[in-house]
């Protein structure tokens, strides 16, 4: 067992904390549950906004559990935080860069200060296991940190270039990266604080202003992102908080003219149809799309079973498979096919699921009722298509009535059918054999989405799988997730094809400067 003072957090340590640990998110779990059901402002301007009505929230792992109640925004209080950030952003731009970068350092410090409070309300609202969610918290911190290094480190994103060979004159030329101006920032439910924060954090230090939304599902997450960002010192304005419906906030704010650029992370169909927008306009205008993924996990006859098959369940069931990330599909040789299905299906079966809050679950509810009913439905297709081996059933009995939970479902189904195509953000894995690694790339391949993919085989075939494989984040013979970990600085992560719109990887080297847009200065003294 590591100790508390050596222990460093991220998606691959998570599976063997010190005792300390635990103890110090259950003093916070208990402090979190006292201050549920607050009701809670947007931010804008640096100051409370309150919105024509509330909405209520309560935690998929108990519906008598109130979140909170949150201000329901609409179009105008869209566009009060847009035009606060316009005000706010020449200001911040010319705010030295050391100075943005030593603000948002505060934020990070912040963040750690608070990782275990902002963890417990994450468990309670998202219905993440407490690993999971400190795994988050802590990783939002560390993107924060990420982008201020990498500005840093690049001196702003400013290069003096040759003067030109002109005799009697002094031309000098440079290049620097500047920001467009006000960037939104779209997050989903299932990485509130993460692909929040992580992209804020981008768009900040670059000098642009933000006004950003979370999912109404996560709308405390976002409450507690922005709470950290004021008390860093991050400006009035510079930094602005909007909650409520897509259809009302989320719709107003791409449809806002005075928006420079976003990220969204979210559903293909609104992601592509937000590029589209983006593109389409009087000029175009970035957009950074994260939008999910039909992750294979590739297994040849030299594999590891054991290492195979805990890497699979891992990236299948973290998070009940509600993951872009998540391990959908599984291709295995013939020749060990039938003894990784028994694997695979003993230990979906050994999953402990309930409430996640609580130490000895690892898994806990899908987010809300309508994600439930699209688990019933893909149990019932794959019923008559295929068979279940593991799992197919809505888990009701006692206290697990009043929450959204599942059990973790191991399957077949025919690679023809729609099940291997579609994105279901379930815990719910499929199984099929292969006669050959290349056959297992091809179907891999087949997927309209390219974000994660793993391997478990041979050393000597894992560079035909990274040669060939259709993916931006790539994993061999990892027992920690065979789909699922990434950590900035040490896995970039973001996706190819239908899964991301960049070709640029959260957390990397090149993903900073998409936030940013290039001018050309000649000087002639």
């Amino acid at each position: 067992m590591t100790s508390a003072s050596s222990f460093r957090l991220t998606y691959s340590t998570m599976f063997d904390p010190p005792a300390a640990l635990h103890e110090r998110f259950d003093i916070a779990l208990d402090e979190a549950r006292r201050a549920l059901g607050a009701d809670h402002a947007m931010v804008v301007d640096g100051r409370e906004r309150h919105g024509a009505s509330l909405y209520e929230l309560r935690s998929p792992i108990d519906r008598d559990l109130l979140v909170g109640r949150f201000a329901a925004g609409d179009a105008a209080d869209v566009d009060a935080a847009v035009q606060a950030a316009r005000r706010a952003q020449a200001a911040w731009a010319g705010t030295p860069w050391a100075e943005r970068v030593a603000v948002l350092r505060r934020v990070a410090a912040l963040i750690d200060e608070r990782v275990y409070a902002i963890a417990a309300a994450m468990a309670i609202e998202v219905g993440k296991n407490r690993m999971e969610a400190l795994g988050e918290v802590q990783e939002t911190a560390d993107l924060f940190r990420w982008y201020c290094d990498q500005f840093e480190q690049n001196d702003g994103f400013r290069r003096d270039l040759p003067n030109d060979p002109l005799p009697g004159f002094a031309s000098g030329n440079r290049t620097l990266l500047r920001p467009y101006g006000v960037w939104a920032v779209i997050a989903p439910f299932n990485f509130p604080f993460a692909l929040a924060g992580g992209p804020i954090g981008a768009a900040l230090v670059g000098g642009n202003t933000v006004v950003f939304k979370v999912a109404t599902a996560s709308s405390l997450c976002g409450r507690l992102l922005m709470q950290a960002l004021h008390d860093a010192g991050v400006p009035p304005g510079v930094a602005n908080f909007v909650s409520g419906s897509g259809g009302a906030v989320g719709e107003a704010l791409v449809a806002h003219p005075d928006i420079g650029g976003i990220t969204f992370t979210g559903s293909s169909e609104v992601g592509m149809s937000i590029v589209r927008r983006f593109a389409q306009q009087r000029w175009p205008r970035p957009c950074i799309a994260e939008m999910g993924g039909k992750n294979a996990a590739l297994v040849t006859r030299e594999a590891d079973l054991e290492r195979a098959v805990t890497g699979i369940w891992r990236s299948a069931f973290g998070l009940q498979g509600q993951k872009c990330s998540a391990c959908s599909r599984v291709l295995v040789e013939r020749a060990v096919a039938a003894e990784l299905r028994a694997r695979l299906v003993a230990a979906a079966e050994s999953i402990a699921v309930g409430d996640p809050t609580e130490r000895g679950n690892w898994m806990g509810p899908v987010i809300d009722e309508r994600a439930q009913l699209r688990y019933r439905h893909c149990v019932d297709r794959l019923k008559a298509v295929g068979r279940i081996d593991a799992g197919g059933r809505v888990l009701d009995d006692g206290a697990l009535a009043r929450g959204w939970f599942v059990a973790p479902t191991v399957a077949q189904a025919p690679r023809d059918d729609a099940s291997w195509r579609d994105e279901h953000f379930l815990p719910l894995v499929l199984v099929s054999e292969v006669d050959s690694l290349d056959e297992a790339i091809d179907e891999a391949n087949r997927s309209s989405y390219g974000l994660t993919a793993g391997f478990y085989g041979a050393p000597e075939q894992a560079q035909r799988f990274l040669d060939r494989i259709e993916a931006g984040v790539t994993y061999v013979n990892r027992p920690q997730g065979a789909t699922t970990g990434a950590w900035p600085g040490y896995q970039p992560f973001g996706g190819w094809k239908g899964s991301g719109s960049t070709g640029k990887a959260i957390g990397s080297f090149w993903y900073l400067p998409l936030y940013l847009r290039e001018q050309s200065q000649t000087i002639v003294a």
